[in-house]
């Protein structure tokens, strides 16, 4: 696949371990305005269309499986996954797993994805991260359920939202501060009663306090980038990306 239609996760992951997120510039079957490589089933898109895209994500990357697809609710829930098929879409927003050949997947469109790896490449986790996500602490439940532990391993930051593109009112702010008072050094006041929240700032911290000090990404604003679906900037119309991270099930494909 030609560069400009994958973001490559850019972190010292061991081979073994595949990290991506699509954008909506690769080959798909989804017309305006979703063109052209939707994969959110609650994006308003034709369900047959979506599915349609999901396959072809299938082929493009020579997945091992069928990703364990989410319905996310941005809650704390975490799911262990095992070789074990899912059974529709459980609703969770974060999921872990020690199997090679597990692809898991987080949908997003200016939330924050999360991939989380262990050092030796043994565990993998996905956490889907927007405001509500990071006040309910999913991250924490994550990191806490994983048996790697915080000191051995790495996170990366996908595509999401930047902090110049994302002013918030007090309440967002309210609650978040709630969860960590030091977490104030992330917003910046624009006019009364608004600021900029800086959501890679926050997931910055908050895996920092867990004890994971290798993060990695982070630099990319999707309502400002147009190769990415944006909720801020689409409103209700907007698709959705994927991020995917797995375990190559032998030395020999990773």
């Amino acid at each position: 696949m030609p560069d400009s239609t994958i973001i490559q996760a850019d972190w010292p992951a061991p081979s073994r371990v595949h990290a991506l997120t699509t954008t909506r510039r690769l080959p798909g079957n989804s017309p305006p305005p979703f063109d052209a490589f939707n994969l959110g089933l609650r994006s308003g898109e034709d369900e047959s269309t979506v599915r349609a895209n999901r396959v072809l994500l299938e082929r493009a990357f020579a997945l091992p499986s069928s990703p364990r697809w989410l319905h996310q609710v941005h809650g704390d829930r975490v799911l262990r996954l095992t070789s074990e098929v899912l059974d529709g879409e459980p609703q969770a927003d974060a999921a872990f797993t020690s199997a090679p050949g597990v692809v898991l997947v987080i949908l997003t469109a200016d939330c924050l994805p999360i991939l989380v790896c262990a050092d030796d490449g043994s565990e993998i986790a996905a956490i889907h991260a927007g405001w509500r996500g990071l006040a309910a602490g999913v991250i924490d439940a994550c990191v806490r359920r994983m048996a790697t532990p915080p000191a051995r391993l790495l996170a990366w930051l996908g595509p999401g939202i930047g902090a110049a593109s994302y002013e918030v009112g007090v309440e967002v702010r309210e609650v978040l501060l709630r969860h960590d008072a030091a977490a104030e050094t992330a917003f910046a006041p624009t006019h009364p009663g608004h600021w900029l929240c800086d959501l890679y700032a926050l997931a910055r911290r908050r895996l920092s306090v867990l004890g994971v000090a290798r993060v990695f990404g982070g630099g990319i604003d999707s309502c400002a980038d147009p190769r990415f679906y944006s909720h801020r900037r689409d409103g209700a119309r907007s698709g959705r990306m994927a991020s995917l991270i797995w375990i190559a099930a032998s030395p020999e494909s990773a």
